[in-house]
C-alpha cells in the first residue's frame, strides 16, 4: 500500500500539493515514484515561470520511461528543489519531503478545493 499523507492534496496524474497559505510545495506521489522506478533526471522550470493547473511544467525521467510533470495548481514558481539536479533519486527515497519539486505562489488558491483528498486518492489507486 502506498504512503499517502493525509495533509496533502492529490491529482489524478499522481502529483501532490502541500498548500500553506498562498504557496504550495509540489511533487509526485510515492505511488508515482514506485511506478516510475529509478528516477535519474528531473527537468525543472525556471524560478519566475508561470504554471497552470493541469498543464505540464517539466518532465521526470526514470530508467524505464519519461513522464510529464503537471501542475496541480496555478501560479508562479518561487523556488525549485536544486538538490534534484545532482540527485533526482531522492524522490525515490523521500517523495513527500526531501523530494519536493517546485514551490508555487498560488494565483488561484481556490483551485485547491478541486484536488483529491488522501482518501479520494487512495480510492483512485
Amino acid at each position: 500500500m502506498s504512503n499517502i499523507p493525509q495533509e496533502l492534496k492529490y491529482t489524478k496524474d499522481h502529483e501532490w500539493a502541500k498548500v500553506e497559505g498562498k504557496t504550495a510545495l509540489v511533487g509526485i506521489t510515492d505511488h508515482a515514484q514506485h511506478e516510475l522506478g529509478d528516477i535519474i533526471y528531473v527537468e525543472l522550470p525556471q524560478v519566475g515561470a508561470e504554471v497552470t493547473k493541469g498543464a505540464q511544467f517539466g518532465e521526470i525521467e526514470a530508467v524505464k520511461t519519461v513522464a510529464p510533470l503537471n501542475a496541480p495548481l496555478s501560479g508562479k514558481v518561487v523556488e525549485v528543489n536544486n538538490v534534484l539536479a545532482d540527485n533526482a533519486g531522492v524522490i525515490n527515497s523521500d517523495a513527500y519531503a526531501a523530494g519536493w519539486i517546485i514551490k508555487v505562489e498560488l494565483s488561484h488558491p481556490e483551485e485547491a478545493a478541486s484536488l483529491l483528498s488522501a482518501d479520494q486518492y487512495q480510492e483512485l489507486l
